[in-house]
């Protein structure tokens, strides 16, 4: 989930990772040199004994294989899941994957109790329309001085700016998200009730823009969240590997803050709006009766203190400046008292069945640049850690506003008692309507970056 599955092999059993790579790159090494001529094959090696190196390395490949398919978790290992498998992750919504190479650009659609894949395509949208938008978006956000939380609020109100992302949001609306819908027959639902729930699942350019923000903001009930409640997955299997997860007697949600950091090389400003987030927090689990609630900040909040009580926690909240370490997705990670809390020492530790991962920093949810064919970023990371539900933002987010939304989400998740069947994706949703409300539809940098994935 987090680049792909050798990287997980390599953060877990770093040495069979290794091996395994050599092993493949001496096959392919092999294979290229049995095209070259006869006359120089046999200055190198006999053709007989080229084959035998073959034959060898493979049997060598195939049995690493076989007893890394015997760890917990790896079984499946390099092995490509089943159609009628991948069409089990929509159990409680559609999940849309959007698909865009070359110059054509689908919607694959898997809808709940059906094993059918609808494709749908997008003659409006291509590869490098969405390399455009990201362009433009990355533009629009640095122009505003989104860079990391703490930005002041008037940094966030240049009209222009904001003009920008609206573009774009209406490009996406009108290109992708709006034939989707009409393909699901939810923009001819003018009923009251709940919202169908709809997960995103993009892919290359895609997966940097926003998706669930997108709609033609000069029209009535031309926006996506009119219609539906929008999640993200990394990907199919992400979804079919995790579980529901329930506050029951006992559980304990973890909450760790960092106000002020100071990390030679960084300069990072303050953040006293996760104090505030601590305490509305506390504030919700102690009117919940079966859940115990813990808090790490300030000194207290060292890397390692984290990593355990991460262990012994069912739900974690995290709120502090973030690091996207392009070069190396593993050392990407949250700032903590003592350092960077990469999620190379998150995924070393065993976490089973968690719920709840609630990344309240910056740029938790921005993928890799590198790599824009993979969902490479913080918050993936954490569905590998064994977190089935993640909260986290596309960019930094204004400081104030951060407790205003955690308020909102966990008022409605300690009422309900879980997360997982959308849940979680429901929460944020309704909080983010609440913000938009109070800040105004059109201050697009401050409430379009809050993203749910995950179950």
């Amino acid at each position: 989930m987090l680049r792909s599955p050798l990287d997980q092999l390599h953060v877990l059993h770093p040495d069979l990772a290794t091996r395994l790579q050599t092993i493949a790159d001496q096959l392919q090494s092999a294979s290229s040199e049995s095209h070259i001529s006869r006359e120089q094959s046999e200055a190198i090696v006999t053709a007989e004994q080229a084959a035998q190196q073959h034959r060898r390395l493979a049997k060598e490949y195939n049995d690493l294989l076989a007893n890394i398919r015997k760890l917990p978790s790896f079984d499946s290992f390099l092995q490509p899941t089943k159609a009628e498998n991948l069409t089990q992750a929509a159990q409680y919504g559609p999940i849309v994957v959007i698909n865009c190479s070359g110059g054509n650009c689908d919607a694959l659609m898997i809808v709940p109790g059906n094993t059918q894949v609808y494709s749908l395509p997008l003659p409006n949208f291509s590869q490098k329309k969405a390399q455009h938008a990201r362009v433009e978006m990355q533009m629009s956000l640095k122009s505003q001085g989104i860079r990391e939380r703490g930005a002041q609020v008037d940094q966030l109100e240049d009209p222009e700016d904001q003009d920008g992302l609206q573009t774009i949001l209406k490009l996406l609306w009108d290109a992708i998200v709006k034939p989707v819908l009409d393909f699901l027959g939810y923009t001819n639902d003018l009923s009251t009730g709940d919202l169908p729930h709809i997960t995103w699942c993009p892919t290359g350019a895609v997966s940097f823009l926003p998706l669930h923000a997108a709609g033609d903001y000069d029209r009535p009930r031309s926006r996506v969240f009119d219609y539906a409640i929008s999640s993200y997955t990394p990907t199919l299997t992400a979804l079919l590997s995790s579980s529901p997860s329930s506050l029951n007697s006992g559980s304990r949600v973890l909450g760790i803050g960092q106000e002020a950091t100071y990390t030679p090389g960084y300069k990072l400003s303050k953040l006293p709006g996760t104090t505030k987030e601590l305490s509305l927090m506390k504030q919700h689990t102690q009117n919940t009766a079966h859940v115990e609630f813990s808090e790490l900040t300030g000194n207290n909040a060292t890397k390692s203190a984290a990593l355990d009580a991460m262990e012994q926690h069912d739900w974690v909240h995290l709120a502090c400046h973030a690091h996207q370490n392009v070069g190396d997705a593993t050392e990407s990670g949250f700032f903590l008292h003592d350092g960077i809390l990469d999620l190379a020492s998150i995924n070393r530790r065993s976490f089973k069945n968690k719920g709840l991962a609630f990344l309240s920093a910056c740029q938790t949810a921005t993928g890799d640049e590198k790599l824009p064919d993979e969902a490479v970023h913080l918050a993936s990371g954490m569905l590998i850690a064994g977190y089935a539900s993640v909260i986290a933002t596309m960019w930094s987010v204004v400081d104030e506003d951060a407790p205003f939304v955690a308020d909102r989400v966990y008022a409605q998740l300690m009422e309900k008692g879980k997360v997982g069947n959308g849940e979680a994706g429901k929460a944020l949703h309704y909080a983010v309507a609440g913000l938009r409300e109070k800040v105004g539809e059109q201050e697009f940098g401050r409430w379009v970056p809050y993203i749910h994935i995950g179950s």
